[in-house]
């Protein structure tokens, strides 16, 4: 989440009238992430005692107009099968998606709960559990969208950063197109495919304590393999502030994922190779960040140098008993 577009009181107060949501006694920036410009807001019904809270997004460039009934249709067919994430409120027309500041925009509800600024292996089970109810519960959506974020679109995202990737990292262009290379020639063809989010990292997920209270942030949700989305995890969660990789963590995440969606053995040995992917669809998108950033905007760029370092960890593991979990108990 971050602020890239700046609403004004009168432009807010317009959007609220299309809405049965109250009075909106506040609206505050959020200034994290990296997509999309996000707003907490507060609206008192008349005879309340306490505000309730939303999230107004508008969604900046990256995100395509086409896909958004995608996303918000998700949302809402996640909520009815009983997943814990945002859903989009609806104005008084019935539409959920409407236009702020001449970019797309939507009120969705407030979710309760902190994400983890470090894992621990309870909240790290919690999300393994969490990932295969989510999974299993998208198998009878029936829209689609193809992942956008895959090796064509790694492809050209390094192809625009080349030029200035050395002012990362010398050499860093031929490190990652050697990589680039090596997955696209390699990459799985097969494997159990339906709805991910593709982007779960602790930011986009809340918890009260060690309880897991939400899942948010589905705007690069797409039609891919379902253990690509375990590898993104891995990634995500799975490695110290040091840059080593804590095998409990990644242990507790797979077991407790495998105990509701068994991986078969095709996805077991693939792991390895959708990790390496994982690491360098992030490294990529940070790099392209780091050297396209807004200066103008709220928001931070992350290292994409961190994501060089879990790369050369996947690229060295001895299999996917690497990550934690045998092939018995993946039901392979």
């Amino acid at each position: 989440m971050a602020v890239y577009t700046e609403v004004s009181d009168e432009d807010l107060q317009a959007f609220a009238a299309q809405y049965d949501l109250g009075e909106f006694v506040s609206c505050k920036g959020i200034a994290e992430g990296v997509e999309n410009t996000n707003y907490l807001l507060q609206a008192l019904q008349d005879g309340a005692t306490a505000p309730d809270s939303y999230i107004l997004t508008l969604y900046e460039k990256r995100v395509s107009p086409e896909d958004l009934p995608f996303f918000l249709a998700l949302l809402e067919h996640l909520a009815a099968h009983g997943i814990s994430c945002p859903t989009p409120i609806h104005g008084r027309d019935g539409a959920a998606l409407r236009q702020l500041c001449g970019k797309p925009a939507v009120i969705v509800s407030f979710l309760s709960g902190m994400w983890p600024k470090r894992s621990t292996p309870q909240q790290c089970a919690a999300l393994g559990t969490a990932l295969a109810k989510m999974h299993v519960a998208g198998a009878d959506f029936e829209m689609h969208r193809a992942n956008d974020m895959s090796i064509d679109g790694w492809r050209k995202l390094l192809e625009a950063s080349r030029a200035r990737a050395h002012e990362i990292r010398p050499g860093l262009a031929d490190t990652l197109t050697t990589e680039l290379d090596y997955l696209s020639a390699n990459w799985p063809k097969d494997l159990p495919k339906g709805v991910i989010h593709a982007d779960l990292f602790p930011d986009n997920v809340f918890f009260l304590g060690d309880e897991l209270s939400g899942l948010i942030d589905f705007y690069f949700a797409c039609d891919d393999f379902l253990a690509y989305d375990l590898a993104v995890c891995l990634n995500a969660w799975c490695f110290e502030p040091d840059g080593s990789f804590n095998i409990t963590k990644a242990r507790t995440l797979l077991r407790r994922y495998a105990e509701i969606r068994p991986l078969n053995a095709a996805e077991f040995a693939a792991l390895p190779l959708l990790a390496r992917g994982s690491a360098l669809r992030f490294l990529l998108t940070r790099l392209y960040d780091k050297l396209h950033h807004d200066d103008g905007a709220l928001v931070r760029p992350k290292d994409p140098l961190e994501f060089l370092a879990r790369l050369r960890f996947h690229q060295q593991v001895s299999g996917p008993g690497a990550y934690g979990l045998d092939e018995a108990l993946a039901g392979a």
